[in-house]
């Protein structure tokens, strides 16, 4: 684990702890994050694991001002479709601040009720109508996180896929530029980066 070891040695500057643990928690989770040989409680370790990840992008991103109506509002992380993460995404963000708003998490099946949340995870549910949901967000200052096969070669900001057993992220930071949006050196270096392309709706 030396990577971690060097990347804890860099973070010595006090002002800039809390933005380097967060850059050490999300390559730990990198490194770490098989799940296949862990214990399947109600939650499955991949979606607390997943859960972790969408708190990590929270604080390498940067939304424009007119992405919260005060300065004070929340962060809001909206989950579209079928919620696989269970409790497990509150409890990560539960008492979190980031940026000086505090986090909270919204549900729905409808687009429209998310379209004002910072982040929104697209589930699995929403495959037939990634290209509609994706047309719906283009105006609005959202990052969209999935897991949905070629999501980010579409025009989403971030997608997890399997590397064997281990859960990593594509990242096209056009897209996430297009939303007005701007990401991190730290998290672009993390990520695998793609662009967006013309991908069949049937697959």
């Amino acid at each position: 684990m030396a990577v971690l070891s060097t990347a804890n040695r860099q973070c010595a500057d006090h002002s800039l702890k809390k933005f380097c643990r967060a850059a050490f928690v999300l390559l730990a989770l990198l490194l770490l994050g098989e799940w296949a040989t862990w214990a399947q409680p109600a939650v499955p370790k991949e979606y607390q694991l997943k859960a972790a990840f969408l708190f990590n992008f929270a604080q390498f991103a940067e939304w424009p001002r007119t992405a919260f109506t005060n300065t004070d509002s929340p962060l809001c992380i909206g989950v579209l479709g079928e919620n696989p993460f269970g409790k497990a995404l509150e409890e990560t963000v539960q008492g979190e601040t980031i940026h000086g708003h505090k986090l909270a998490v919204r549900h729905s099946r409808q687009i429209e009720d998310l379209k004002d949340c910072q982040m929104i995870f697209i589930s699995k549910s929403e495959k037939s109508r990634t290209a509609e949901i994706l047309s719906t967000l283009r105006s609005h200052p959202v990052l969209s996180v999935s897991e949905i096969e070629g999501f980010a070669r579409r025009g989403g900001a971030l997608n997890f896929y399997f590397d064997g057993p281990k859960v990593r992220f594509e990242i096209n930071p056009t897209a996430a530029k297009q939303q007005g949006l701007k990401l991190s050196s730290e998290l672009l270096n993390l990520g695998k980066i793609v662009e967006s392309e013309q991908v069949p709706e049937n697959k």
